[in-house]
């Protein structure tokens, strides 16, 4: 009963989220938003509102291992196992410009994570921290990319186009954003609980559950955008989807977090988890910047990387 309410959660979770991000950019088509700043900011935090929610939830529950635990796994869950999965359909090409400024932005995101990890405790000046690192790098991209529109900025505005169709009503648009907001929130109670209680009959940490199921289970939109972003062609959507999502996990999931119920950092996190999110992060960056792609054999490399830390955190239960 327990596994069949986490796999319930699980696809809650992913069903809220795509409707959140249908509702939420369907309402913002109708307002007139323009396509550039749908794709730098509704639909990154739409996929990531699974994780949100799920952290937030962890953290009232008392389970620390479970809400960094998933940000950090969702980081290496989506370099690893779905940037490694979607090169199996279409290599994954960057433009320099996009690599010197969004890539920047994720290895500085990721110091910036691995500097609150190490201090051991998210408190709210933590959160707020990383909020405004958010904010500043929201509007510099946003600013950029409309004095100069270039390739980046058609990125962005292909993230908008792919994503989910909503209605053309504000209204039924709007109620549609609250509807996945209320499904996502049921998910991760659902996804929370059971996690807490599997942990606890299998006799393994939160922590460990955390990094793996509840992860994986919360990439799952991040997962569904780049396949779609792959099968229309769109190969440098995907990887731009995966880059602002990790940004957007660290910055924003971990800020609002720690804003609202601050939290301490497994020790475990500290000592091994982060180290493998920044070596991942290296190598992805190292790849792309050798071809300016992702080619199908490194995302095959990075796939049995992902198999073998798996298989490492399930070996030291």
């Amino acid at each position: 009963m327990t596994l069949l309410l986490l796999l319930v959660g699980l696809l809650l979770l992913a069903g809220g989220g795509e409707i959140l991000v249908r509702g939420a950019v369907g309402a913002a088509r109708s307002l007139g938003v323009s396509p550039l700043l749908i794709g730098l900011t509704l639909v990154g935090f739409g996929t990531s509102t699974p994780e949100l929610i799920t952290s937030l939830f962890a953290a009232f529950e008392g389970a620390p291992g479970i809400a960094v635990g998933n940000v950090v796994g969702s980081n290496t869950a989506n370099i690893l196992l779905i940037l490694g999965a979607t090169t199996l359909i279409r290599h994954l090409p960057v433009t320099p410009e996009a690599f010197w400024r969004d890539g920047l932005a994720l290895v500085g995101s990721t110091v910036i994570c691995v500097a609150a990890v190490l201090f051991g405790q998210l408190d709210r000046w933590v959160g707020a921290v990383l909020l405004a690192a958010l904010a500043g790098y929201i509007l510099w991209a946003y600013r950029s990319e409309s004095a100069n529109p270039d390739a980046e900025a058609e990125m962005h505005e292909h993230i908008a186009a792919d994503a989910p169709q909503g209605p053309s009503s504000v209204l039924l648009s709007v109620g549609l954003a609250l509807l996945g907001v209320v499904i996502t929130i049921v998910g991760a109670r659902m996804l929370v609980s059971s996690a807490i209680v599997l942990a606890q009959g299998w006799g393994i940490s939160d922590t460990v559950i955390g990094l793996t199921v509840v992860a994986v289970g919360t990439s799952l939109p991040e997962l569904v955008a780049c396949v779609i972003a792959a099968l229309r062609g769109h190969s440098d959507v995907a990887l731009g989807n995966i880059i602002g999502s990790n940004i957007y996990n660290v910055l924003g999931i971990l800020g609002i977090t720690a804003l609202v119920h601050p939290i301490p950092v497994p020790p475990e996190i500290a000592r091994f988890d982060i180290w493998v999110l920044v070596g991942t992060t290296a190598v992805l960056m190292l790849f792309l910047r050798t071809g300016w792609r992702l080619r199908r054999w490194e995302g095959s490399a990075f796939l049995l990387a992902y198999a073998a830390y798996v298989a490492w955190l399930l070996g030291t239960v």
